[in-house]
């Protein structure tokens, strides 16, 4: 199957957490990192997830917010850090590419928002993404 969303990076389980509706999974990335996915428990049985399975995290980029330090107070769990390798500007929007210990993270920000950033290529960023915007396939 083919997908649209360009935020695919493997990982392993690393624990799941149930609760009546939904389940946050633990998810350590190729590169060391801990993610964390708030996902529906059917899905959890659906998927057969457990801890030690192979999985990919899959994230929009619109769903990737970027930050140029680090941020506390704030209940976003998901704070990746990684370096600019590239900003392409069009009219409105600004894709600017994160490269990311085990792989590389696409976020879909606003010009305005990657100007007032300063955002080029080296810069160093946070990405910040919510639980419940990742998405787990199974490998």
């Amino acid at each position: 199957m083919s997908l649209s969303i360009r935020n695919q990076i493997p990982g392993t389980v690393a624990s799941v957490t149930p609760g009546e509706v939904m389940a946050t999974v633990k998810v350590r990335l190729a590169g060391g990192q801990e993610i964390t996915a708030a996902i529906t428990r059917e899905a959890v049985r659906e998927l057969g997830i457990e801890a030690g399975s192979a999985v990919r995290t899959l994230i929009k980029s619109t769903e990737v917010a970027l930050a140029t330090g680090a941020v506390e107070g704030l209940s976003i769990r998901n704070q990746i850090p990684g370096t600019v390798t590239e900003v392409a500007t069009g009219g409105a929007m600004a894709g600017v590419k994160v490269a990311v210990a085990g792989g590389e993270l696409t976020a879909a920000i606003t010009r305005d928002a990657a100007e007032e950033l300063g955002l080029d290529a080296g810069s160093e960023v946070i990405a910040l993404i919510k639980s419940t915007e990742i998405a787990l396939a199974s490998s």
